[in-house]
């Protein structure tokens, strides 16, 4: 029997040279606010809502101490591997030129704040040498920001940019940035000009807050979501190994795993495995245990988009509240795992 791979988690972050592009989307995760370590500010609220196309978050925050506090505001994107880019397609807006990405706006009291954006450019490392998942939100690898800038290399995730920058550099130059693992050329009969950026993009937005003394300030911020997906393959019950790993990542238990199997009867093989298409959705929590305390009440809205789509994760106390609407309600709440959603759907969707 053939032992097919669903494509569910593809993305082309650490590629080392050509590959073919595939039937999966890569996409950018997602991770809560962060501020550095306090024991002065509480989250007391955090109201987070994840749907398919947009992601929104309203938090409620207490300065416990008797003095104004100010600090940076940051919400960051995870690293953007611009050679991947041109490997396979991705869940990213056409135009990759703007700053703005993902449509990031932010309101403080209920009021507009101006949200600045930075840009790093990083070598990541191996897959194998990579920390936890949160720690991948900051900044992993060589930063290679100010090599760029010295070649005069834009700090874009728009390749064809980066790649048209590269290509007017002089012979020795490009032996130097091949070299120091910048870029990777392939040059040949057919296109002497085959290149391949080795760096991410990181960016962050970020702001400046004060909380005054002893007071409560609300925060909302929202953006669209672009998670990675693809063609995604499932067998009732999952025996392959592969699928296995699915099962337990997203916590698809026999219930679960046989109403995927129901909902993509229509893309049946005939040898027992089905098709469909998935999304899979990551959220870090646990940045907000760098706030003082558990956050003191936590409501977590899911919208899996359709009702003919499946969801499945890995938590507690969810209950239905609408067609395609899910909610988890917390109190004292700690993250002690991130949130890893998959969304399975129809073909015919």
């Amino acid at each position: 029997m053939r032992n097919p791979i669903p494509l569910v988690l593809a993305t082309c972050l650490g590629l080392s040279g050509p590959a073919v592009a595939n039937d999966g989307f890569g996409g950018l995760s997602s991770t809560g606010l962060t501020f550095g370590q306090t024991d002065a500010i509480a989250m007391v609220e955090e109201d987070l809502f994840i749907g398919l196309d947009a992601v929104r978050v309203d938090y409620l925050f207490r300065n416990i101490t008797g003095s104004d506090i100010t600090g940076e505001i940051i919400f960051p994107l995870p690293p953007i591997h611009v050679g991947g880019l041109m490997l396979s397609d991705w869940n990213l807006p056409d135009d990759l030129l703007g700053e703005n990405l993902v449509g990031f706006t932010a309101t403080v009291d209920g009021a507009p704040v101006r949200v600045s954006v930075d840009r790093q450019a990083v070598i990541e490392p191996p897959w194998e040498e990579r920390g936890p998942a949160s720690a991948a939100y900051d900044a992993p690898g060589r930063d290679v920001t100010a090599d760029l800038q010295r070649l005069g290399v834009p700090l874009t995730v728009e390749p064809t940019v980066a790649v048209a920058a590269l290509k007017a550099m002089p012979s020795a130059t490009r032996a130097r940035i091949a070299a120091e693992g910048l870029a990777e050329f392939y040059p040949s009969a057919e296109n002497p000009d085959e290149i391949y950026p080795a760096w991410s993009i990181v960016l962050r937005y970020h702001w400046t807050q004060t909380f005054p003394a002893g007071a409560d300030l609300r925060i909302s911020h929202s953006y669209d979501h672009l998670p990675p997906g693809g063609i995604f393959v499932w067998q009732d019950p999952p025996k392959d190994d592969y699928l296995r790993q699915i099962a337990d990542r997203y916590c698809v238990d026999a219930s679960t795993s046989r109403g995927i199997a129901r909902r993509l009867a229509g893309g049946s093989s005939g040898d027992g495995y089905f098709t469909g298409m998935a999304w899979n959705i990551d959220y870090v929590l646990r940045t907000a245990n760098s706030w003082a305390g558990p956050i003191g009440r936590f409501r977590l809205t899911l919208d899996k988009g359709s009702e003919r789509n499946i969801i499945s994760l890995c938590a507690t106390g969810i209950e239905k509240t609408g067609p395609t609407t899910f909610v988890i309600d917390k109190r004292d709440f700690v993250p002690d795992r991130d949130l890893q959603i998959l969304i399975v759907s129809p073909l015919e969707n």
